[in-house]
């Protein structure tokens, strides 16, 4: 890149380099070092960085190889070359076919004539050493998973290339197969919930700019036919070097520069940023206008406050899918009222909250007391929140299946910040409790 050689580090550099190869192309740490003069570990970490942006693949007795970026929408449904992946699998037959989607997977512990009732067209069969089953699969439009790392004969390899319907080897057996595969969906689920950065910005308008050369004059004709109150500012490389608004210029003139009056060093988020954090940067910073810079902090877009907002709205407002952590620590336990209408929650200790020991875990009681005070700071004010500060204090030990309620309680409450007490008890009798400050992302 001309004139940016002393301006970008030597990991970027790299970065480029990987990017400028075409699709395909094999990458060597070894080689990359070498051709670029750096160590092969400087090498090493650009590599495992293209990886991480989607944009190389490593893959078994292949290597490191070049490939397109895909795109950001998540289906909820795996390729056949998903699956693959999934298993740490390899493909007997049927090459072709990988790009396909399979809608259900199947597992082949039945007899054939009982089997052949539930292989659907584009499902997978999950079965081991039976050839006569690969080639009744393959016939009814179904790809085939064959556990224990056995193979396939060179007659059903040949009728897989002929539907293009992969054939595919995993040393692992049925279970552990089905059970990675079924983990997959629920990542997959739970990734699509998650909003980035990037699902907005990809979405929205040409971005308004100003130079640091631009007038005041300048900024109020742009604000005036954009309708937008803050612009990014940026150099002749297009990075940003800083933000101003029409508040920050109403005691200059027309012809004066904006130079003076922009403040310098934004903070800044990027592609890949989750709204939710998007959403705690604008709050702890104190700004609803964040500009998004690639790693080169080069200006890719723009997020409001209230675009952000909005968003993360409507994304609770859809069904939870997949299953997270704090989802399953959560699933046990449900919302009553007292007489006086105030909110508590009342659950089992399951044994996956156990300790070696037996007694529930310090962090899932932590959990359940965090969890316990969104909700209720919630059903108060009707905002979301996340968690500032927490002092917490462990009494007594819980044991595995006894039943426990969760009870919060109001001690302040501000526009901008929530205090509550949680107590957890069992038999009347307190085992845990903590104080916690929650900061609204809804206030400004």
């Amino acid at each position: 890149m001309e004139g940016q050689g002393d301006n970008i580090t030597k990991h970027e550099q790299l970065l480029q380099h990987i990017e400028g190869l075409k699709v395909g192309t094999k990458i060597s740490v070894r080689k990359l070092a070498k051709e670029m003069v750096v160590s092969e570990g400087t090498a090493y970490r650009a590599v495992k960085e293209a990886e991480n942006l989607g944009i190389v693949i490593t893959k078994e007795r292949i290597g490191t190889v070049r490939v397109e970026k895909k795109p950001r929408n998540i289906s909820d449904q795996l390729t056949f070359g998903d699956v693959v992946d999934i298993v740490e699998g390899h493909v007997l037959g049927g090459v072709n076919g990988l790009n396909k989607h399979l809608h259900k997977y199947v597992i082949g512990a039945m007899k054939v004539d009982a089997m052949i009732r539930y292989i659907d067209a584009d499902s997978l069969l999950i079965v081991g050493n039976r050839d006569d089953v690969h080639s009744l699969a393959l016939e009814q439009g179904a790809g085939v998973l064959v556990t224990g790392g056995f193979g396939t004969s060179r007659e059903v390899k040949a009728l897989a290339d002929e539907l293009d319907l992969p054939v595919i080897s995993s040393r692992h057996d049925t279970f552990t197969v089905a059970s990675m595969i079924n983990r997959a969906i629920f990542d997959r689920l739970i990734k699509k919930k998650i909003m980035l950065v990037e699902d907005i910005v990809d979405n929205k308008p040409r971005l308004n700019t100003l130079k640091v050369t631009s007038t005041v004059g300048e900024l109020r004709l742009l604000s005036q036919t954009s309708g937008e109150l803050r612009f990014p500012v940026t150099d002749e490389w297009n990075r940003v070097i800083g933000i101003v608004g029409r508040r920050d210029v109403e005691e200059f003139s027309e012809e004066h520069s904006i130079e003076k009056a922009m403040i310098r060093s934004p903070v800044t988020a990027a592609l890949q940023t989750s709204l939710a954090s998007a959403a705690q940067i604008m709050m702890w910073e104190g700004i609803d206008f964040l500009p998004i810079v690639d790693r080169n902090r080069k200006l890719v877009g723009s997020l409001t406050r209230r675009e952000v907002l909005q968003s993360l709205r409507d994304v609770s407002n859809q069904p939870q899918l997949g299953e997270t952590f704090d989802h399953l620590i959560w699933n046990g336990f449900a919302e009553e009222r007292d007489e006086e209408g105030k909110l508590f929650f009342h659950g089992f200790i399951t044994p996956q909250m156990a300790t070696d020991l037996g007694t529930i875990s310090e962090g899932v009681l932590s959990t359940l007391m965090t969890l316990s005070a969104f909700k209720a700071a919630k059903d108060i004010t009707g905002n979301d929140y996340v968690l500032d500060n927490m002092s917490t204090y462990f009494i007594r030990p819980v044991q595995i299946e006894h039943s426990v309620i969760v009870l919060p309680r109001l001690l302040e409450i501000s526009r901008r910040t929530c205090k509550l007490e949680i107590e957890i008890s069992h038999n009347d009798t307190i085992v845990a409790k903590a104080v916690l400050m929650l900061q609204s992302i809804d206030h400004g």
